[in-house]
């Protein structure tokens, strides 16, 4: 029988070549099979593992030195504080992302607001504001009846019954009325882009990362589509790839909005874009 110091030193050597956390990654992923807090883990080195959790955790190591992302070997991953649930239908939600939900709850009002997250995925942007905000009404849509069925079982885990989810691509899933805010963090990553990871394609759902040649398609398309839902004086706002803030500044202008503005995340980069939209069409 192999000892816990034994199988986190061993998967710390092998996870070293791929991962800039492999102390983290074994933990994360020895917790996970021992069904316990990483802190378990220190205060009980001395722990013998049975053949079966050996057996798993070698499986799991294994598909990690493969790149496979650690949430989904766990199947779960944390966004806003919420423990959620992501699959490979899912696009696993990123740190930065939470800037999306800072900014909207920055400017909203103390009344209910009508809110649209469009591509939810595993729903981490409307479960955030949800959570937040019980008093609003939230419409979360996706074109993946997968990756909606995952942020329905989020919003349920987590006991959030203010989201209306619907089935569909972008605008195209809402119902026929008027959104104080609509936010999404579509695909932004051109075909080629040369600083995508063969890994990252690999193991995450191409639907939520590609969009066309440059990036800028579905941003394009929603900039477009969500004027005919925003109530006048409603805000878009975007997610985006840290270099496109410009391009994606140019096409809200295009559009007809207004109060157009990029803000960075917590690395400094311009990973945000907004415009208000005040004229029906």
């Amino acid at each position: 029988m192999r000892i816990v110091k034994q199988v986190l030193d061993e998967a710390n050597l092998q996870l070293a070549p791929i991962s800039s956390t492999p102390k983290l990654d074994a933990e994360v992923l020895l917790a996970y099979v021992l069904n316990v807090q990483r802190s378990y883990l220190y205060a009980h080195l001395d722990r013998q593992l049975s053949e079966i959790e050996q057996s798993s955790f070698a499986n799991s190591i294994e598909k990690r030195t493969k790149g496979y992302p650690i949430p989904y070997l766990t199947g779960h991953c944390e966004f806003w504080s919420l423990d959620l649930i992501v699959t490979p239908d899912t696009l696993i939600p990123r740190p930065e992302t939470e800037l999306l939900v800072e900014l909207i709850l920055e400017y909203s009002k103390e009344t209910p607001l009508l809110v649209a997250d469009l591509g939810t995925g595993s729903g981490a942007i409307a479960l955030a504001l949800a959570h937040e905000k019980p008093n609003w009404t939230l419409y979360a849509t996706d074109i993946s009846e997968a990756a909606l069925n995952v942020a329905k079982k989020n919003a349920t885990r987590l006991e959030i019954n203010n989201i209306i989810f619907s089935q569909g691509k972008w605008c195209e899933a809402l119902p026929q009325t008027r959104f104080d805010i609509i936010v999404s963090n579509p695909p932004y990553i051109a075909e080629n882009d040369p600083h995508l990871e063969p890994r990252v394609l690999a193991t995450e759902p191409a639907l939520a990362l590609i969009s066309g040649e440059s990036g800028l398609k579905d941003i394009q398309h929603i900039i477009n589509e969500a004027k005919s839902y925003l109530k006048p004086g409603g805000t878009l706002l975007l997610e985006h790839g840290f270099s496109q803030a410009e391009s994606v500044q140019r096409k809200f202008l295009e559009a007809g909005y207004k109060d157009i503005v990029s803000k960075q995340d917590f690395s400094g980069l311009n990973r945000v874009t907004s415009g208000v939209f005040d004229i029906y069409f």
